[in-house]
């Protein structure tokens, strides 16, 4: 009888058992021969000269035509974001500045720089259930033991592109951007229960939250783990609660599950995400401060800690958390432009034109590698702005926050980019600057984001106490308020239509999520008292596909520049809590 850590081994790496489960002895899988390896190519991660040359030399056998080689994670990173392999082999035990081959997978996946067609091989000196476990979290392809045959990395590496070739279809959309056919496809495979269809799953559920389906998400994780309590599967609860808006159910699912798996970082980077949405600040800082220890130097986690050590006001150790992540990751992918803006205001507190200067270089160079990003746009002209106003040139610094105030209602224009243009605002204010209606400005980013008390406070915070911005903020706050009780007060005298219209009507004039979604609610659970159903639907979907709260809830990012993802805080408009959303205090 097998025993339940080898049956949990076995479960943790099906593509490494190949052999012994589907094929009996090793085949050629799907016309897959030695001889096509000739056109792949292979990134070998070994600082051992021994080790690497053992395994160029089995990569060579295999037929692989390229192979090239990285002595450590920290290179490998900087390759991988540039070209792309075929396969990584990587040792997976401690390399110098504790950087392992974990945390190198864990990045590259996190931040989406690593091809789902890649196979990505950790090799290990020895292995414990416990290091398996942990590993295959990572969405590991295959491990290896030292020392290997070299019949046993051909076995595992056709194994593992056999999976590939599988799911062909399903990366290939994905690639393409098709992510609900993607998901679609995960689906069908999942409940036919083909082959990897726990796997499939996995893909599925983030694809479904990348879409936006996270009710489609949390059901199909909480399928998974009463089918195989898997870690991955209890967090991708708590991260389907938290873009449900559940931050407080949420934080008590990442608190069962840190309970059992305590080193499970990427928990507590939810867990940092969740207790912001509440509030819970202290907290919150305190979850990414462990994150950050348990892989100290991971690019995108340093950023998340150093931009909420900023945000909870502690300036002088977040110059020291902003200039180390600016340090070792401005050249990476990884890199979020959000530290520069962020390093720019202190220096510019500080007086400190020399770093002004600096950050003002770094920003041009990173938007000449992506100037078709807008958001890259958004956040440099921030940083130019910024250094502007360091050197006295008024009239440049005008011109700067006049074009970044013309996108406030655009789609793409989120709570990060209204905390920056107040906190601009403010420092030419500050300076007995004029500019001709701000007040305008203020209240049109009050009217859209303050859409419940910590968003409103963060706004506040942005105005340094300015009394008049102040004073329009709260304003905007209460008028939110008052428009979601006046729908509340609709609905209990029996006028749920009306609440939907009120809300319609105030979301498209204010584009302020929490109203918008509040509408998509009133609207779902009162459907068959609604007779223009239709009419409302079709209006609410135009409204969220660019400005529901799934799109625009204030958020620890992934950590990357791109318009795929945001900052730490992509400080959008809407992590709403339960006691704000007119439905909760119906009692739905």
């Amino acid at each position: 009888m097998e025993t339940g850590s080898a049956q949990q081994f076995r479960d943790s790496f099906p593509a490494t058992l190949e052999r012994e489960r589907r094929f009996g002895s090793w085949l050629p899988v799907k016309g897959i021969e030695q001889g096509d390896l000739s056109r792949c190519s292979a990134l070998v991660i070994e600082t051992s000269q021994t080790m690497r040359s053992i395994i160029f030399s089995q990569l060579r056998e295999l037929g692989v035509g390229t192979v090239v080689h990285a002595p450590r994670p920290v290179d490998a990173r900087k390759i991988l974001e540039s070209r792309r392999f075929d396969f990584v082999l990587c040792d997976m035990d401690c390399y110098e500045q504790s950087y392992s081959g974990r945390d190198l997978l864990d990045d590259l996946r996190r931040n989406h720089i690593l091809p789902l067609t890649t196979v990505f091989v950790l090799i290990s000196s020895g292995a414990t259930l416990s290091a398996v476990s942990e590993v295959a979290e990572s969405a590991l392809d295959v491990l290896l033991i030292k020392p290997h045959k070299a019949s046993h990395l051909a076995e595992r590496l056709f194994a593992a592109r056999a999976r590939k070739v599988e799911l062909g279809d399903i990366f290939k959309a994905i690639e393409a951007s098709a992510f609900e056919q993607a998901a679609q496809l995960c689906m069908r495979r999942y409940y036919a229960k083909g082959r990897y269809w726990l796997y499939s799953a996995r893909i599925g559920a983030e694809l479904l939250l990348r879409t936006g389906n996270s009710m489609l998400a949390l059901e199909l994780y909480k399928e998974v783990v009463q089918a195989r309590t898997m870690p991955w599967a209890r967090l991708g609860i708590a991260r389907a609660q938290f873009d449900n808006g559940q931050s407080f159910e949420a934080v008590g699912t990442l608190e069962r599950l840190l309970s059992d798996e305590p080193l499970y970082v990427d928990a507590y980077d939810v867990m940092g995400r969740a207790l912001f949405d509440l509030g819970r600040f202290h907290e919150s800082l305190e979850a990414f401060q462990i994150a950050v220890q348990i892989t100290p130097h991971s690019i995108g986690r340093i950023q998340n800690l150093a931009m909420m050590t900023y945000y909870a006001g502690h300036k002088e150790e977040a110059v020291r958390l902003l200039e180390e992540t600016r340090r070792v990751g401005v050249d990476s992918r990884l890199f979020d432009l959000q530290v520069l803006v962020l390093l720019a205001f202190l220096h510019l507190e500080q007086g400190n034109q020399i770093e002004l200067q600096r950050c003002r270089d770094d920003a041009q160079r990173i938007l000449q590698r992506s100037p078709e990003l807008q958001r890259s746009q958004r956040l440099s002209e921030c940083v130019f702005s910024i250094n502007h106003i360091g050197q006295n040139q008024t009239a440049q610094s005008l011109a700067s926050i006049r074009r970044l105030a013309e996108n406030i209602r655009s789609s793409d224009f989120d709570f990060e980019s209204a905390s920056n243009l107040i906190t601009l605002i403010c420092q030419l204010v500050k300076r007995g600057v004029t500019i001709n209606k701000v007040d305008e400005f203020v209240k049109t980013i009050g009217m859209r984001f303050c859409c419940n008390r910590i968003h409103t406070d963060l706004l506040l915070t942005s105005s340094k106490g300015h009394p008049p911005f102040v004073k329009i903020l709260q304003a905007c706050h209460d008028k939110v308020l008052e428009y979601a009780e006046i729908a509340m007060s609709l609905i209990l005298s029996g006028n749920p239509a009306g609440a939907v219209k009120e809300l319609v009507l105030h979301g498209k004039e204010t584009l302020n999520a929490r109203l918008i979604d509040n509408a998509h609610q009133v609207l779902q659970k009162h459907a068959d008292k609604i007779g223009v159903y239709d009419e409302f639907a079709r209006d609410i979907r135009v409204l969220r596909e660019s400005y529901r709260m799934g799109k625009s809830k204030a958020r620890v990012s992934n950590g990357t520049d791109s318009d795929k993802g945001a900052s730490i805080f992509a400080f959008t408009s809407n992590s709403m809590s339960k006691s704000h959303d007119v439905n909760a205090r119906e009692g739905a």
